[in-house]
């Protein structure tokens, strides 16, 4: 067996390029690790080498040859039993961005991997593969979060999500902003700055996501389980569609890849990137990661809301026709016991006017209500057992009830929604009075609503999927406690969710 000392020693396997000279780059990990997208059998485990992570080149200090990297999974924490090891090359092309697709591991345990270049080696980060397929597993807990502005405040939600040392950490979007250092959307000015103006070409967005992986607190989070992560808007442009310039895409795609723990299927090809995809944990749960932003139809009447005029054709949809088939085949062949769809925008209706109007948000789903009509309806006569729709995007937590008809108060709930707030977008946020929230009183289904930063810890259980809504006081300083602001559960098969005292 390799310990971490022949680990260090390790030579080079023939046929591979020369090693780049210890001397010609200082410490490369300073972006930390990470590991995603678990199976029963491996995952994949990343890193980039990046010695200067904002050089101005977005190369990160690297020379331009090949460097092998050395990489090792151990089945302990200490790293004495090393169960699979290898080298994978790092090309210049893509950053010297490393991923790893680990096999032939146990199922449903945990595992360490670290990597090595040249002398030096990188911290280790903690593992997971998916349970045995068709095995009803005890337990899945998972850690939901979104939304991170580095400009709005520090990342303390990441570091308290790490410490709860999750199954699975579902990432669902805005995991960089794109914004320039001249972008000040909080009252008293923002808590940290940006690199630079806004970021458009690929050097840029290549240090935009150094910069984030800078912060000890997202580097905790990564190394801390496996991720499942898809982009949003800001990892290219605030509510982008695909009308925006082909070369800003293809950069933003290029460079996200590059900066997250993704299997090769995800990687980029010119303007278009293969992000949807499910996740299985044996028969207690399949994870469906939805992609609304790269195949939706352009907005009718802008983002924001709107009571809009224009006719809404319901052949209108936000993840396309393809992915919108992809997911409901999936409903209709699984056999798990609760559905999580992963997905970016509110899906459920939110409608801020109480009278026979509709005021809605027109970059969410009540944008595209005849989509959103077809996936609901598809899970309904698929049969499905439990279905919970995990959202981020909107800067605070909400739970809500789903249902066929949003216009009938006493429609019967077929499905639910939680919301994850922000980590650091929005800056301290707020407590609002639920008695005096009009989306809470014009919308009946709507079941919580809180304007403070955090994250979601889900736990599903063959019986029941509960969901903490944790939060912190505040991100304009750092070291926050996490708090348990409302638990919601949902039982098997029993329609809509329940407060818990």
């Amino acid at each position: 067996m390799l310990n971490r000392r022949s680990f260090l020693a390790m030579g080079l396997a023939s046929g591979l390029p020369p090693l780049v000279p210890s001397a010609a780059f200082g410490e490369p990990f300073t972006l930390g690790v990470a590991c995603g997208d678990p199976q029963p059998g491996g995952f994949v485990a990343w890193t980039r080498l990046a010695p200067q992570p904002l050089a101005e080149d977005g190369f990160g200090g690297m020379p331009a040859a090949p460097v092998p990297v050395h990489w090792q999974v151990t089945s302990d924490p200490a790293g004495r039993n090393v169960v699979r090891h290898g080298v994978q090359v790092a090309y210049r092309a893509w950053a010297h961005s490393v991923h790893v697709e680990v096999t032939g591991l146990q199922p449903g345990r945990e595992y360490w991997y670290r990597f090595k270049a040249g002398p030096h080696v990188s911290p280790a980060g903690r593992a997971l593969t998916a349970p045995v397929p068709g095995s009803m597993p005890r337990s899945l807990r998972v850690a939901v979060c979104s939304c991170a502005n580095y400009q709005h405040g520090h990342f303390t939600a990441y570091a308290r999500m790490a410490r709860e040392r999750p199954d699975l950490i579902v990432h669902l979007g805005d995991y960089i902003y794109e914004q320039g250092s001249d972008h000040v959307a909080l009252p008293g000015g923002n808590v940290r700055a940006h690199e630079g103006p806004e970021v458009v070409t690929l050097a840029q967005y290549r240090r935009r996501h150094a910069l984030y992986k800078t912060d000890p607190d997202l580097r905790e989070a990564h190394a801390a389980a496996p991720w499942a992560a898809i982009l949003d808007d800001h990892e290219v442009l605030n509510n982008w569609t695909n009308l925006i310039p082909p070369q800003r895409r293809e950069a933003a795609f290029r460079a996200y890849y590059e900066h997250m723990p993704l299997r090769p299927p995800a990687r980029p090809g010119s303007t278009a990137v293969q992000l949807f995809r499910r996740l299985r944990w044996g028969r207690l749960a399949t994870l469906h990661m939805l992609d609304t932003r790269q195949y939706r139809d352009p907005h009718l009447c802008g983002a924001g809301y709107s009571s809009c005029p224009a006719p809404a054709d319901p052949a209108r949809t936000m993840i396309g026709l393809d992915q919108e088939n992809w997911l409901l085949r999936g409903f209709r062949r699984s056999r798990a016991r609760w559905e999580l769809v992963g997905q970016q925008v509110f899906f459920g209706q939110r409608d801020r006017d109480p009278g026979e109007g509709r005021l809605v948000r027109q970059d969410a789903w009540d944008g595209y209500t005849g989509s959103r009509q077809r996936i609901t309806e598809g899970w309904v006569k698929a049969g499905v057992r439990n279905v919970v729709v995990l959202t981020g995007d909107v800067h605070a937590h909400w739970a809500g009830d789903l249902v066929l008809d949003y216009d009938d108060p006493g429609a019967r709930p077929v499905g639910a929604e939680l919301a994850v707030t922000s980590i650091a977008s929005g800056g301290d946020g707020r407590d609002d009075d639920p008695a005096t929230d009009p989306l809470l009183a014009a919308n009946p289904h709507l079941k919580f609503h809180l304007r403070r930063r955090g994250y979601l810890m889900v736990v599903v259980t063959p019986g029941a999927l509960s969901a903490d809504f944790m939060t912190v006081p505040y991100v304009s300083t750092p070291g926050a406690a996490a708090l348990t602001a409302a638990t919601f559960t949902l039982s098997d098969l029993v329609d809509g969710l329940r407060r818990q005292a």
